[in-house]
């Protein structure tokens, strides 16, 4: 009988020993539990990390919905990496393989791959601690940098601001190093208005005035009715009333236009005018007369 023969000789009966049919069903269910319990401490722990935030929504010291709902979801995939690796060693251990060396093994290719990587891991340490300190939300308007526009996305390594333009930036983490948010704190419309040396300024002070009483009602973006300052600036031709608005984060652009727009209609039907620029480069132009 040869070598070969003998071997599978061997194999043979080492399965018709009712020891090995007990020790690969002892196996597998162990396996089995090991999964089972695994899945178990996942949906627990996600449940509980998604109750955490519930009653954290309810604090008087309520955050961003966005941010909560991120760091909920970035906690979800963090449990189940770290319960789904530890479930994986069990296995192998159960199969008889030795787990020590190969994690061991493992140290050592990640420590290779670190030093490669290290820009990686920048990213990815830089994007959590974004999340985690709500530096910015989806949503939010920001400058980062030279680059302005709409957090589209927040990942752990890279973050995508779309211009107003249409371009969309996409940024490592770890290059973000200074941050405006514009969206965090309520924005101010400023608006300058022209009137005409020749005209009452007092008479225009007040219709503007009145007419700002009652914007709040038109513009739903202001948090309280717009202020007239008074005079700005007295140019050679024109003195300039200034108005401020206070309106919601990033709403000033389409409330300026439109006070713009008001207040012009309203002086014009108080015959109320704005300085004749025509006139004026005809004046300060080659037609003066000498």
């Amino acid at each position: 009988m040869n070598l070969t023969s003998k071997g599978l000789q061997k194999e043979v009966t080492k399965f018709q020993n009712e020891d090995t049919w007990l020790n690969l069903g002892e196996g597998a269910l162990k396996i089995i539990a090991i999964l089972v319990v695994a899945n178990v401490i996942i949906r627990i722990g996600k449940v509980a990390i998604h109750n955490i935030f519930k009653i954290r929504n309810l604090s008087p010291l309520n955050t961003s919905e966005r941010r909560e709902d991120t760091l909920a979801r970035l906690l979800d995939s963090v449990l189940t990496y770290v319960v789904y690796f530890i479930a994986i060693m069990m296995v192998l251990s159960v199969l008889g393989i030795d787990v020590k060396a190969l994690i061991a093994g493992a140290g050592v290719v990640g420590l290779a791959v670190g030093f490669g990587a290290q820009s990686l891991v920048k990213d990815v340490i830089s994007g959590f601690f974004i999340i985690f300190e709500d530096q910015f939300s989806v949503g939010d308007h920001v400058r980062i940098g030279l680059f302005e526009g709409n957090v589209e996305t927040i990942g752990l390594r890279t973050t995508k601001l779309k211009s107003w333009t249409g371009e969309v930036h996409i940024l490592p983490n770890g290059s973000i190093t200074q941050v405006t948010n514009f969206s965090l704190n309520n924005s101010l419309a400023i608006i300058d208005i022209a009137i005409s040396y020749g005209e009452d300024i007092e008479k225009a002070e007040k219709v503007i005035a009145d007419a700002l009483e009652k914007m709040p009602n038109q513009y739903e973006e202001l948090t309280k009715a717009p202020e007239l300052l008074g005079i700005q600036t007295m140019g050679p031709n024109e003195i300039v009333l200034r108005v401020i608005a206070e309106t919601l984060p990033m709403k000033q652009a389409g409330v300026t236009r439109g006070i713009r727009k008001d207040i012009k209609l309203i002086l014009d039907e108080n015959g109320i005018k704005a300085p004749n620029l025509n006139f004026l480069m005809y004046q300060n132009g080659s037609g003066q007369s000498k």
